[in-house]
């Protein structure tokens, strides 16, 4: 069902007058307190990393090993690489390009089937490798799952086959954590290769979720099927239109309905955010915890709305800056962000969310915190 357009603008006054955002001019985000500024968060982030094992779905102390390379690791690598080209620091950029090379040879196996969203987006990382270095093993590898991510399989089921032949990805399921797992290798593809094709599909499938799941409030429902508005959920739809957006040629058709969903969506984050800085684990329930990850992702949202031009400066600058800088003080002595939910699959339940586990390190919130540094640094 396709939600009502509301009054985003309204949303935003409403929220200046709530969280007090229009009572100063404090919306510099260049000019940092000592131990705040994003080259020293990014980098301190972005070394754990490099020090930390491959780390099972997030969970760098995990019981049993790694047998693949799974998202979280993706998203913090593919941060690092950001950050690298952002703070012009090549040898930066090799030592996680050396992390990757073991997976051509001794550890191919990591290599994830390309047979899930949460696998797909694995073809980030080669094709950032590619737009940095322009060797085809990694445009090969990058495109494998790019192209696997439309290319119905043998073993489709109904449900898949009704998705390909709408134009979509077989991989459609309606959670928004796929707006960044699909709409990700897509549009990287798109910047490798220059071909159209990756950037419409990218589109169309953003287009799809938003008509069919965003609220009349401008947040999202984990899923259909569970009727909670999760933080970190509605992070990866936040951060993937943010992308989308950064990449989408300014003529693209569809442009303006992803722009519309986007600008409704972070009104309402503006609205929802607390008095420090911080976004709640359930972002409109005022009884649950507030959660790194989800707040990281917005603020990402947010530094790249007002750094393009398509959020109000003063405004937004204020409620980014407000953000980073409560944020970072929960990154530990062992450069360790606290407070992040663990992984979370769907359940109508509001207990479900509420006592998620709490991770300390987890990558699921490193790696929205490198993003933040870059888009501060870009």
């Amino acid at each position: 069902m396709k939600v009502p357009r509301m009054n985003y603008l309204l949303l935003a006054v409403t929220a200046i007058f709530l969280n007090g955002c229009g009572q100063t001019n404090d919306y510099n985000l260049k000019s940092w307190p000592e131990g705040k500024a994003p080259q020293e968060i990014g980098s301190r982030v972005v070394s754990k990393f490099l020090k930390t094992p491959h780390s099972l779905y997030g969970n760098t102390k995990p019981a049993t090993p790694p047998t693949l390379i799974t998202y979280p690791d993706v998203c913090t690598w593919l941060g690092g690489f950001w950050l690298a080209n952002a703070m012009n620091d090549e040898a930066l950029f090799q030592r996680l390009e050396n992390r990757f090379a073991p997976l051509f040879n001794e550890e191919q196996h990591f290599q994830p089937e390309p047979n899930h969203v949460d696998n797909n987006v694995f073809g980030a990382l080669p094709l950032e490798l590619y737009l940095k270095r322009g060797e085809n093993k990694y445009l090969d590898l990058g495109l494998k799952y790019a192209d696997t991510q439309w290319d119905l399989p043998e073993n489709a089921t109904p449900e898949e086959k009704t998705w390909a032949d709408d134009g979509y990805s077989w991989q459609t399921r309606i959670w928004i954590d796929d707006m960044f797992m699909i709409t990700a290798v897509q549009a990287q593809a798109y910047r490798a290769t220059g071909n159209q094709k990756y950037i419409d599909r990218a589109a169309r499938e953003m287009v799809l979720y938003l008509d069919t799941i965003q609220l009349e409030n401008g947040l999202f429902y984990h899923s259909p099927e569970a009727h909670y508005s999760w933080g970190r959920g509605n992070g990866w739809m936040a951060v993937g239109m943010a992308e989308i957006l950064r990449i989408l040629p300014e003529n693209h058709p569809l442009r303006d309905r992803i722009m519309d969903g986007y600008h409704r969506m972070m009104a309402a984050l503006l609205r929802y955010q607390e008095a420090d800085g911080m976004w709640r684990q359930i972002i409109d329930d005022p009884e649950s915890w507030k959660e790194t990850s989800a707040t990281a992702m917005f603020t990402y949202a947010f530094i790249t709305g007002v750094k393009n031009g398509w959020l109000d400066a003063e405004i937004y600058g204020k409620a980014a800056r407000k953000a980073w800088l409560s944020l970072t003080d929960y990154l530990n002595d062992d450069d360790e962000l606290t407070e992040v939910c663990a992984g979370t699959n769907i359940k109508n339940s509001r207990e479900h969310y509420l006592t998620r586990p709490r991770i300390v390190g987890d990558l699921h919130g490193q790696a929205p915190l490198v993003w933040c540094a870059v888009a501060l640094l870009r």
